[in-house]
């Protein structure tokens, strides 16, 4: 009787033990569980957050105020008596510019107050009358009615009237706010749709900047890097993976490889520097020598990608055409390769994504100057989008920070496409077995 209890007792307390060390078990897989998704939430606010301000502080670049005035050409203020390139490179459209304001307000008077007057549009407005006398010759004395951009500050006030009654003044004054008002309250001051900032390049004045010479910059470096690192990765992986025999040279390679893909970026724009810039003399600051900097950095990824691709291809593939008669090359060129090519061409996206939002690499070869001209080629000077974003931010002008922004937005929106393509394209091409 007594074992008979002892024995019960002792089943229960292994029964307690049991229930106890299954409920700290749970405690704890709760506890991680609750840690993940809090994680998670953290990480998906922090986003939020990120792309709320961005956007917040980005959307205002997109739209431009400008101002309708009668422009009249006279070829007296113009000093021109025919329409050539000669005679529109030394005309005086400011002078027409600025006998339009007077026009509408005839009321200014005063050295400073004209001053003040004719900072209301933008200092690159008389390149907008120039190239719309030269495409239409027939307006030489006569008038017509244009949308000008407003200067940047008053740009910057009128899109602040939206936030606040007064708005933010900044290098406004009390008149000048005062003739925007009238402006506004007659319908010759509106915001519009700010095309120059993707058919422009960079500019000094933020209403003129554009980003469109960042843009072709970016598209030219990533195609050199393009055309250069997916061949030689592919074709790498190829042979390290299907013929390269299995040493200690080819262990150290691999090692090399992993290596490299762990290396800061700067060292490969320093690489660049000492090598295709000092010796062999390539040009500064143009989208060859950045794409092939480019091409050094994205190296290991596509590498490393494209051999894990390979991997994953079954061995009974390679068995069976060997098998059916096959060469080791028609084995990987007509087999294996087709089969590991989505994986292959995910890796290389990945790779352009990566190195569209490089700046580090590149401004060591000096792709950090001030280009105005859109390039025509991959030898013509030029800048990429990061490191246009990297000189907007270190500029004054309160207006520039919404450009910054802006372009911010527009390489996301790339880099949001290119892996979105990788993963729509992984997920088509690719084979479960």
């Amino acid at each position: 009787m007594t074992d008979s209890t002892q024995t019960n007792l002792t089943q229960q307390q292994v029964r307690e033990r049991i229930e106890q060390r299954l409920a700290s078990r749970h405690r704890k897989e709760k506890l991680f569980r609750g840690l993940g998704i809090a994680s998670i939430a953290f990480g998906v606010l922090a986003v939020v957050v990120l792309f709320t301000d961005i956007i917040g502080k980005g959307s205002g670049a997109f739209v431009q105020s400008a101002i309708e005035l009668r422009v009249h050409y006279d070829q007296q203020v113009l000093g021109i008596d025919e329409v050539d390139d000669e005679s529109l490179a030394w005309a005086n459209f400011t002078g027409v510019i600025r006998e339009s304001l007077r026009e509408r307000f005839p009321e200014v008077s005063g050295r400073g107050e004209k001053r003040e007057l004719y900072s209301l549009v933008s200092t690159g407005a008389p390149f907008t009358l120039r190239d719309r006398l030269r495409a239409n010759p027939e307006l030489l004395g006569k008038t017509e009615t244009l949308w000008l951009a407003a200067d940047d500050d008053v740009d910057t006030f009128v899109k602040s009237l939206s936030d606040t009654e007064e708005g933010f003044r900044g290098r406004t004054s009390e008149q000048k706010a005062g003739w925007i008002q009238q402006l506004l309250g007659s319908g010759e001051m509106k915001k519009r749709f700010n095309s120059t900032f993707f058919t422009n390049g960079d500019s000094r004045e933020p209403e003129q900047a554009g980003i469109r010479a960042a843009l072709m910059g970016s598209l030219f470096t990533l195609l050199v890097t393009l055309a250069l690192s997916f061949p030689i990765g592919v074709a790498a992986a190829i042979y390290l993976e299907e013929y390269a025999p299995k040493n200690r040279w080819t262990d150290l390679i691999e090692v090399n490889i992993n290596n490299l893909a762990a290396v800061p970026s700067i060292v490969f724009g320093l690489l660049g520097l000492a090598i295709f810039i000092n010796f062999f003399e390539l040009p500064r600051s143009a989208p060859l020598v950045g794409g092939l900097v480019l091409t050094l950095m994205t190296l290991p990824t596509i590498i490393i990608s494209s051999r894990a691709a390979l991997k994953a291809v079954p061995p009974s593939i390679r068995e069976a055409a060997m098998g059916m008669g096959a060469s080791r090359m028609q084995v990987v060129f007509h087999h294996v390769l087709p089969l590991a090519m989505p994986g292959m061409l995910t890796g290389a996206i990945i790779g352009m994504a990566q190195a569209l939002g490089e700046t580090a690499p590149l401004l060591m070869i000096g792709m950090v100057a001030f280009i105005v001209d859109v390039p025509g080629g991959v030898t013509d000077p030029a800048t990429v989008l990061p490191v246009q974003i990297f000189l907007w931010a270190d500029s004054p002008e309160r207006a520039f920070v919404e450009r910054t922004s802006a372009a911010i937005m527009v390489l996301l929106s790339f880099l949001i496409v290119m892996n979105t393509s990788a993963v729509l394209l992984r997920k088509k091409l690719e084979r479960r077995w």
